[in-house]
């Protein structure tokens, strides 16, 4: 059974960064797709980011030159480092990761992340 952990959320001054983590366990993490997407409150659920099994990227235009995601396979943990965050990035972000061959898909519990002066 997939799980998926995410830490590293909390409150940080428009500006600042931060970097959270996804571990993953129940899988062959090196056959999956990882992904970090958000939920602000009253809005759906977007796209944040995406790494492939081969490593290639997918960012939202809104997060572009200021997220980047990346993948430790030795680790079974995907990670996304956020830098210039602004009051817009406030949501729960939540790792997701989807089996190449089936596109079975699982979620994570989520992680609060707070822009605020």
């Amino acid at each position: 059974q997939v799980q998926l952990v995410e830490s590293g959320g909390g409150l940080v001054q428009p500006g600042g960064s931060l970097r959270l983590s996804c571990a993953a366990s129940g899988m062959i993490f090196r056959l999956y797709v990882m992904g970090w997407f958000r939920q602000a409150p009253g809005k759906q659920r977007e796209l944040v980011a995406t790494i492939g099994n081969g490593g290639n990227t997918n960012y939202a235009d809104s997060v572009k030159g200021r997220f980047t995601i990346s993948r430790d396979n030795t680790k079974n943990t995907v990670y996304l480092q956020m830098n210039s965050l602004k009051p817009e990035d406030t949501a729960v972000y939540y790792c997701h990761a989807r089996e190449v061959i089936t596109n079975n898909g699982s979620w994570g519990q989520g992680t609060q992340v707070t822009v605020s002066s």
